[in-house]
């Protein structure tokens, strides 16, 4: 199956990320290679990380991540799956969050948390976020709560077109979810859409519930707009940000349960994966094998 790779250069909201080079990478390679189904397993989708922070050479920054993950991992699917923490003082000071999707178990929501804090792919950064399947981990040594942060990548299957006259209305459907998501209770909401012969289209919405609503309508928004070529024609897609994240496919991808409840959602089975690369990235990092 093709796939390509999409440059994108994102601007960041927070002063400290505009003064550093993010780095899109993703780890399973694998996945670009074989045609996986990722629907009863979680993997890890994509990292963003800043450069070289010399993270691995501070031994009390080292502690502090550990036990700041630990946290996470602890209460995260205790608290409806979201929760923020903060570990140490001053230069070694972190901040975390992790949000698992609104459409997962408890179970799986804390076996995705245990997970992402057992990857290590960016071990000298000390500004991270990883997508994975059912949920999304951040740390950094700057506080980003309740800040919109608007890096996002993009996942899309360049062989499975959309019907061209399904398009618009595919569209039309994710911006009316966009609309509608902030309002619900988790900033978290899914929808159908019944295309007649073309079978239904399912989508589904989330927001990192640290920032306010109005910042998370600003979100898909953006999300929909930034990403509208990339996506505009394609069968499925998932658009992966910081702050907000979107779905859109053909079946029926998300779990029937919610957390804590009565939110819809079900199973994914990906889609190949393209992800955006800033090109002076990508060179800079060939040159450098």
């Amino acid at each position: 199956m093709k796939l390509k790779l999409i440059h994108h250069l994102s601007l960041f909201s927070l002063p400290w990320i505009q003064k550093e080079m993010e780095i899109f990478i993703l780890l399973s390679t694998l996945m670009l290679l074989t045609n996986l189904s990722l629907a009863d397993t979680n993997e890890v989708l994509g990292l963003q990380c800043s450069g070289s922070d010399n993270a691995t050479l501070e031994n009390q920054y080292q502690v502090n991540l550990n036990n700041l993950l630990d946290s996470l991992a602890a209460n995260g699917p205790i608290h409806n799956g979201f929760y923020t923490a903060t570990e140490g003082k001053g230069t070694y000071r972190i901040f975390g969050i992790t949000q698992c999707r609104g459409d997962v178990s408890p179970t799986d929501c804390a076996a995705c948390i245990r997970n992402s804090t057992m990857v290590r792919g960016c071990s000298t950064s000390k500004n991270v976020t990883m997508w994975l399947t059912w949920c999304v981990l951040r740390y950094s040594n700057m506080s980003f709560f309740g800040v919109w942060d608007q890096s996002a990548m993009a996942l899309t299957n360049d062989t499975n077109f959309e019907n061209s006259n399904v398009v618009s209305q595919g569209l039309n459907f994710m911006n009316e979810l966009a609309a509608t998501a902030p309002q619900s209770p988790l900033m978290f909401q899914t929808a159908v859409l019944d295309v007649g012969q073309s079978g239904k289209r399912y989508g589904m919405a989330q927001c990192s519930r640290d920032i306010s609503k109005s910042d998370c309508g600003r979100c898909f928004v953006y999300l929909l707009a930034t990403f509208r070529t990339t996506i505009g024609n394609k069968r499925g897609w998932e658009i992966h940000g910081a702050s907000c994240s979107m779905w859109y496919h053909d079946y029926q991808f998300y779990f029937n349960f919610s957390i804590p409840a009565n939110e819809g959602a079900m199973k994914i089975s990906h889609e190949r994966v393209a992800i955006r690369l800033m090109i002076p990235v990508l060179l800079f990092l060939l040159s450098s094998l």
